[in-house]
């Protein structure tokens, strides 16, 4: 439904409260005129974005989160999860306040002691004085209220629907528009560059490679359910794209079942035939199903769709709004884009991951994902700055498949974290 619909389903009391959000000129008798003035105030572009421009951050990625989703409505639990959600990512990037410098240790009678001793009673009566901070509750329905005051968020107005929300379609994308507009003032644009790596097609291709290898070899598997070194490195070299055996120093975990053993690509690849039937962890031996045999011989197709798909929700557990900044990358790089202006655009709605800063996942489990995949190609320019841009199917998988924001992956019962 579009925002003129859930204003005429909305009572007169909303109305009023969100005419008075964008100070309009009316009656709050009429209902009528009460729309009439909204609507004309609300489809501004200028309004809009002077909204947005005066959106906090916490506002800015909750309402990030419902941007590229095609659901119809949220329960009030849903919306204070996001709420609550966005409001926690924005406190993982700040440090601890720096402590006051001591005053210099003394007799009663310098002053040191003094002032420390007075600055000291004067925190404790601020302290004292200064109003509780409000609960992560109140917090996530003060942002719902104000959404709804904006005319963003409605309740629904039937029997079935009166206690969930809905966003108006058309607010949903001129929103996203106002965005855009405001994302697009920060980006770089570069020519294109005189090399970049384009890997489309090449992950579907590289999957029936390792189910022919797992169809024609004897495979086994350690312990713990890992292919051996010999076996993997055996795999790595048939693969179209190169990767390294990672090392046993560094960190790997949250990104899938077999993250922690076997590379980045690899591991997505690895993750996805175990997912999808194509393989099968005996005991001691890796082996191919019957649906793997039919991939391996050609009879069935891979989907980059469905590959994509499951990158979603398998990275969605460690980048709770993963699927908001792939349309956001998708939007934003439609020519050679540089990846350092991208980042700056969007790292309000990154949040670190361990030891994955925020940089980290942006480059490494965003967009070179995104390049493996063959949603972007990845090049570099003649003073040496990265860019991107999307390939033209990438946009197509990209535009045509939402994922819900709670939807995450779960492998032997477990959501993946």
């Amino acid at each position: 439904m579009n925002l003129a619909d859930m204003l005429c389903y909305a009572d007169i009391d909303q109305l009023t409260r969100i005419a008075q959000t964008y100070d309009c000129d009316c009656g709050s008798h009429s209902k009528n005129e009460l729309i009439q003035s909204i609507l004309s105030v609300i489809h501004r572009r200028e309004s809009l974005e002077r909204q947005v421009e005066q959106m906090s951050g916490d506002d800015l990625r909750f309402l990030n989160s419902l941007l590229f989703e095609n659901r119809m409505a949220y329960s009030l639990e849903e919306l204070k999860a996001r709420a609550l959600g966005t409001a926690a990512a924005s406190l993982t990037g700040r440090s601890e306040p720096s402590a006051e410098p001591v005053a210099a240790a003394g007799t009663p009678d310098q002053p040191g002691k003094r002032s420390a001793a007075k600055s000291s009673r004067s925190r404790k009566k601020a302290a004292e004085s200064a109003p509780e901070p409000a609960s992560p509750d109140e917090t996530a329905r003060q942002t719902i209220t104000r959404f709804k005051r904006n005319g963003w968020l409605f309740n629904g107005f039937s029997q079935q629907t009166r206690y969930l929300y809905q966003v108006p379609d058309d607010v949903k994308q001129n929103l996203s528009d106002a965005l855009e507009r405001k994302f697009r003032l920060l980006l770089e644009v570069r020519e294109e560059p005189p090399v970049y790596r384009d890997e489309r097609s090449l992950m579907a291709e590289d999957l029936v490679v390792f189910l022919r290898y797992v169809r024609d070899n004897d495979v086994p598997l350690t312990t713990d359910g890992v292919l051996y070194k010999r076996q993997l490195g055996q795999v790595l070299e048939l693969m179209a794209v190169y990767e390294e055996i990672p090392g046993r120093a560094g960190w790997r975990f949250g990104y899938g079942r077999k993250f922690r053993d076997y590379p980045d690509r690899f591991s997505l690849l690895y993750d996805y035939a175990y997912y999808e039937g194509l393989i099968s962890e005996n005991p001691d031996r890796l082996i191919a199903t019957e649906e793997g045999l039919n991939a391996a011989d050609g009879q069935t197709r891979i989907d980059p769709a469905r590959l994509y798909r499951f990158w979603l929700r398998l990275y969605k557990g460690p980048i709770a709004n993963l699927t908001a900044l792939v349309q956001w990358v998708s939007r934003l790089a439609d020519a050679w884009t540089t990846t350092s202006s991208l980042f700056g655009i969007l790292k309000p709605f990154i949040r670190s991951y361990y030891y994955d800063q925020e940089k980290d996942v942006m480059d490494r489990r965003v967009l070179a994902m995104m390049m493996h995949l063959g949603l972007l190609r990845w090049g570099e320019t003649a003073a040496g700055e990265a860019v991107v841009r999307m390939t033209p199917q990438g946009k197509a998988v990209v535009s045509g498949l939402a994922l819900p924001f709670e939807d995450t992956l779960r492998l032997e019962g477990k959501p993946i974290r």
